[in-house]
């Protein structure tokens, strides 16, 4: 188990495994997702910090790390971009993104989603999706105990 890179049926391709023995960093991505409870600019930037402190902890991550980021808001969320949120705690020389959910009928709503590409030496350390509040019922495999280990 670990990091490396993920061939078809997810298993370790030759590439990964080199990386991993050789220390060289490899990218990797970490998904999260979260709700908010209404369309407030408070409850936004208070949804993205609890989101991005989870993501930190559970991945012992260093923002020095994070190559890039990719938000996303259902449409009735529109009075906070999530990216100046995380710019303010500490991304602001990471490239962010917002864009807008596919809007799917029933789909959940009021939830921001959260692609975090990430480049680090991996060397046995697994990604840990983080998926709270509302968000949980997404991946309910992943949000058990606050986020899943899978292999990186």
């Amino acid at each position: 188990r670990g990091g490396g890179r993920r061939g078809e049926g997810g298993r370790m391709t030759r590439h990964g495994w080199v990386a991993r023995a050789l220390g060289v960093p490899s990218v990797r991505a970490i998904r999260g997702a979260t709700t908010v409870p209404t369309d407030d600019p408070v409850a936004i930037r208070t949804a993205v910090l609890e989101l991005l402190e989870a993501i930190r902890r559970d991945n012992a991550l260093d923002d020095g790390e994070v190559i890039s980021a990719i938000f996303t808001a259902t449409s009735d969320l529109a009075s906070a971009f999530p990216a100046e949120t995380a710019r303010a705690a500490g991304w602001q020389h990471v490239p962010l993104l917002c864009t807008s959910e596919i809007a799917v009928p029933g789909s959940l709503p009021r939830c921001l989603r959260l692609l975090v590409h990430v480049e680090r030496v991996w060397r046995g350390r697994e990604v840990r999706h983080v998926y709270l509040r509302e968000a949980a019922q997404l991946r309910p495999d992943l949000a058990a105990n606050g986020g899943a280990a899978l292999s990186a």
